[in-house]
């Protein structure tokens, strides 16, 4: 079996063995133990599973994702049922974290607090500010109190 793979450049055919090769390289993450697993002979493993590699980086980016993504409905599955029955109270607590960070439901890990200016400023400070703002110097006589 020949895949063809159009794109804008051309026409690209992978044989069985490429095909095998890029799945099995998927999966193991190593280029000589992936040409062995597509039929290659264990001599030319190492070089020809370097040179797919290489040739195939595209498709096996692809591959990645997309075996990944397919994990997806399993894993949360999984991560479900350890919220529910798993015997370890710390294990559900970390399920049920995991299930509502990844639901965009992560708390905030640091409240950024702002002082306004007239937290950070003296009695005196606003007093100077007040007249300047009502053009006065007769103010009320603030308690000592606030002081």
């Amino acid at each position: 079996m020949v895949s063809i793979l159009s794109g804008t450049v051309g026409v690209l055919m992978r044989t069985e063995k490429q095909e095998a090769f890029i799945e099995a390289y998927c999966l193991t993450g190593n280029a000589a133990k992936a040409a062995e697993m597509a039929g290659y002979s264990q001599k030319a493993a190492k070089q020809k599973g370097y040179v797919l590699k290489n040739q195939f980086s595209e498709e096996i980016k692809e591959k990645s994702k997309q075996m990944i993504q397919d994990c997806v409905p399993g894993a949360l599955a999984q991560l479900k049922n350890l919220s529910e029955q798993a015997d370890s109270e710390s294990v559900k607590l970390g399920a049920i974290k995991d299930i509502l960070d990844r639901a965009g439901l992560k708390p905030t890990d640091k409240v950024e607090q702002q002082i306004s200016h007239v937290e950070a400023s003296s009695v005196d400070e606003l007093k100077r500010e007040l007249e300047g703002l009502i053009g006065t110097s007769d103010l009320v006589e603030i308690p000592e109190r606030l002081n």
